[in-house]
């Protein structure tokens, strides 16, 4: 399943400081941390608590974000639907690291062992 052209577009500029209030939320309502989204944000990006809140303080699009990620070796072992997409589908890179994140934090907040999300 291929993403358009618009989609991919609209995710590359949205920034990473108005969607992380709302990772946050979804969490904690489902009786996770803080602590445990940004362990798996660093497992996926390479940014730890610091430079989370510095993309967040720079207003950093997605683009931005992943570009300067070290995404980890084992993300493509991160499979099945988010957002109505089949993640193992997505043709575009960004989108599909972005969705990469969207899956990893769903599966944070419906309980899912952290040893499981991180693929260990």
């Amino acid at each position: 399943m291929s993403t358009s052209p618009e989609h991919d577009e609209r995710i590359a500029k949205m920034t990473f400081a108005s969607v992380y209030p709302h990772y946050v939320t979804r969490i904690e309502k489902n009786g996770r941390t803080k602590d445990e989204l940004h362990e798996v944000i660093e497992w996926l990006t390479g940014f730890n608590a610091d430079d989370i809140q510095n993309w967040i303080d720079k207003k950093a699009t997605f683009k931005e974000l992943f570009e300067a990620a070290e995404i980890n070796e084992n993300a493509a072992l991160i499979k099945g639907v988010i957002c109505g997409y089949r993640i193992e589908e997505i043709e575009t890179p960004l989108t599909k690291e972005v969705r990469y994140l969207d899956k990893l934090i769903d599966e944070l907040a419906k309980g899912r062992k952290m040893e499981k999300i991180l693929r260990s």
